[in-house]
């Protein structure tokens, strides 16, 4: 079903070939390695060396969660107007249902911006982010940066990369995106789909295939091979967005007719370009996919790598489900329970949900419906289906697909991410859903475990879900089901567009006056890297993997992302419930320290060493590999503003959250040894002479409980400009003093 490669290919005459096999000259290697289609791009939009790259992109996307801060941070740093055709979309916080007032004055003051700066503003409930960005901003051969992991159009041709808000801030200052040179693995694909199979099936399998293994971490994958052809343009990207699960860096595919034609719908053919590798071209490994071979699969609670096939879960239902349950039950404490959906043999859920820029394509809700009027809705099983654009909603409206999932019993929604971070449709306690959505996190889709209370989250594909459905919330593949593969012809409404977004790229209203709401609020004065620090572990995640939803819960405290100080009071909360407080104590020995000259005497006797007369203290988390998930900046900007100065850490999940504590002024040390506790210290001295010599090796010491020891924290391959924001105290004060 699925082959991973280790070592160099080639694709050539349609085929992988390893490296050893094809003998290739040393010369035609290099120039294999030159004909990739990401080479091509690449090089187009480095301003580097080829090796170490500084991109620039040709457009940027946000949404209602991370413009605001975004666009405050580049206010900071001296931005006068967008340097990038940027897209502001309000697809997050579109409900208004928490806060107040506070969510609809992001929306005012995205508006104002978009006046004044120069950008495109797309209204609440017109569009989540990535199905925007499809229809109208995707480019072959172009690079697109978006402050929201998901960003991937590569389906289109587009690298499309997610980063942190730091990363957009310095795009919007006319600066570069910096990374070394990615490896590139070659996705080849080949068959053709069974009907029933659909492209959740396919992704859930990928990375079930890749994740644990960080086969694809960081690295840029090309999608190749015979089987393309056997896609449509849905399938693909619904496929694509979903390889951020992989922790890959980004994607691009081959392009060919099929592209050409959904361009050509949306009125912009001209931006279709023929994207091809050479013959031969080199990659760094390669993913085989027999197309064929893939069967309905389901990600089990917690991750989407948690994935079975449907059919091999049923089959042993109780035994998994018992993981399931032990994997809960270590998050709340108790009393989480899933073995009690088996009945007479069958696995019942309690819920459906079709949404966002994973499950909210025309095509996917489309043949959903077929599937569906086999049977219907029961008052024991909801299904909530969110078109995710107001022209797709138009399409499957006037095809008469709305209608028929409103005879049958499903509720039909406007464009809202919603469901996919925690902000709508939240399952009843000790509930199941089977989603068509991006992720199944323990501490995303809006239960508080903290509280005892956890909703799982199982991800399936929308054809499966609609015949579980039809089935009466009985768990069924959808290759079980009789049904009309054949969908009606899409057809794209631009004129909702035309008449309700704001297009004012490359045009800023410089008179034009922000609007600020109550709500917002900039981020608090952050002090230089101190030559002297002794750092307090306020937090120590065990976890094999703490993902940004843990460090910063999404759902309602979404609506204070625009409040910094506000947001930081929800850090860790459904996770270490003492944290804030104790980052706050130790914020607070440090004030007393500016205040006074000296640190408390508490301090100084639990540290137990002489330390230097200027050392500056300062908190830090601990964990084992951290920051899987989300591009939300706020993951780190949280832990600064509560006076946190570092993570250690046995590796990072992402480079786009190492980049974020980078951009915050925080030290992303790793450690080989997990051996820290609560109120553990680390005394490091001459830090900012370290940072500064490029020194990756960090001397530290390390006392527990009275015990003292000597250690040697790696700070990691930093780049000069990564030197001088963490001695600058973050990316704000480093853009001012330049």
């Amino acid at each position: 079903m699925i082959k991973l490669v280790n070592g160099g290919v080639y694709y050539m005459n349609g085929a992988i070939v390893k490296e050893n096999v094809a003998f290739m000259v040393e010369a035609k290697k290099r120039l294999a390695e030159k004909g990739t289609i990401t080479y091509g791009i690449l090089s187009a939009h480095d301003r580097g060396d080829g090796q170490n790259l500084k991109i620039r992109f040709d457009a940027l996307a946000s949404h209602d969660i991370t413009y605001v801060s975004i666009i405050q941070a580049a206010k900071a740093s001296g931005m006068k107007e967008f340097s990038l055709p940027y897209t502001l979309t309000n697809c997050h916080n579109s409900l208004c249902a928490v806060g107040g007032t506070i969510n609809e004055d992001d929306h005012a003051f995205g508006l104002s911006a978009a006046k004044k700066y120069g950008g495109d503003f797309v209204p609440a409930n017109l569009g989540v982010i990535h199905g925007y960005m499809r229809e109208t901003q995707a480019k072959c051969g172009a690079m697109i940066m978006g402050s929201d992991s998901h960003t991937r159009y590569g389906a289109l041709g587009t690298m499309a990369v997610g980063e942190g808000g730091g990363e957009i801030v310095k795009q919007l200052l006319g600066k570069t995106y910096n990374v070394k040179k990615p490896p590139v693995i070659a996705v080849y694909l080949r068959g053709k789909p069974k009907k029933g199979v659909g492209p959740h099936d396919v992704a859930l399998a990928l990375i079930a295939a890749t994740f644990k293994k960080g086969f694809l971490k960081n690295k840029i994958l090309e999608f190749v091979g015979s089987g393309i052809k056997n896609l449509s343009m849905d399938f693909r990207s619904a496929i694509d967005v979903m390889t951020t699960e992989t922790a890959c860096l980004s994607t691009v595919w081959e392009t060919d007719e099929i592209t050409r034609e959904y361009y050509k719908i949306h009125g912009r053919e001209g931006d279709f370009k023929l994207l091809k590798p050479a013959d031969p071209a080199y990659y760094d490994g390669a993913v085989i996919i027999d197309l064929s071979r893939i069967n309905p699969m389901i990600a089990l609670p917690f991750h989407p790598s948690n994935a079975f096939e449907i059919d091999e879960f049923l089959a042993n239902a109780e035994d998994i489900l018992a993981q399931t349950e032990r994997a809960g039950n270590a998050v709340t404490g108790g009393g989480f329970s899933l073995r009690d959906k088996i009945r007479d043999g069958k696995v019942f859920v309690n819920q459906g949900v079709i949404a966002g820029c994973a499950g909210g394509s025309y095509e996917n809700i489309a043949e959903a419906t077929e599937i569906l009027k086999s049977g219907a809705c029961g008052a024991d099983f909801s299904l909530n289906i969110y078109p995710q654009t107001q022209p797709v909603f138009k399409s499957l409206a006037d095809n008469g697909y709305v209608s028929t999932l409103l005879s049958c019993g499903a509720v039909v929604k406007p464009a809202f991410c919603g469901p996919c971070f925690g902000a709508g449709d939240t399952p009843a306690n000790n509930g199941l859903s089977i989603r068509h959505t991006t992720r199944n996190f323990e501490n995303r889709e809006g239960s508080k475990p903290a509280e005892g209370q956890l909703a799982a989250v199982a991800l399936m594909d929308a054809r499966s879900i609609a015949a579980t459905a039809a089935n009466g919330g009985a768990l069924t593949p959808a290759t079980r089901v009789e049904f009309v593969k054949k969908v009606k012809k899409y057809y794209f409404d631009n004129g909702i567009y035309q008449n309700k977004v704001y297009h004012g790229a490359g045009n800023p209203q410089k008179e034009e006056k922000l609007v600020y709401g109550k709500n917002i609020a900039d981020f608090p004065e952050l002090p230089a890297l101190p030559r002297n620090i002794l750092l307090k572990a306020a937090s120590v995640l065990t976890d094999a993997v703490t993902t940004t939803d843990e460090l910063i819960p999404s759902g309602e405290t979404s609506s204070y992302r625009s409040n910094p100080a506000r947001l930081a009071e929800f850090t860790l909360s459904r996770k270490d419930g003492g944290y804030v407080s104790r980052a706050k104590e130790i914020k607070a020995y440090e004030e007393h320290r500016l205040s006074d000259g000296t640190l408390p005497e508490s301090i100084l006797k639990e540290a137990g060493i002489t330390l230097a007369p200027d050392v500056s203290l300062s908190s830090f988390i601990v964990a084992k590999k951290i920051g899987d998930g989300s591009a939300r900046e706020q993951a780190a900007s949280c832990q600064r503003v509560l006076g946190g100065l570092a993570n250690v850490a046995e590796e990072y999940a992402t480079k786009r959250y190492r980049s974020n504590l980078i951009n915050w002024g925080m030290l992303p040390f790793t450690c080989r040894k997990f051996d820290f506790k609560v109120g553990d210290y680390l005394y490091i001295e001459n830090i900012t002479e370290l940072i500064k010599s490029d020194c990756t090796a960090i001397p530290a010491v390390h006392i527990s409980g009275g015990k003292v020891k000597n250690i040697m924290l790696d700070v990691g391959v930093l780049s000069s400009e990564e030197r001088d924001i963490i001695l600058s105290g973050c990316l704000i004060n480093y853009n001012k003093r330049n």
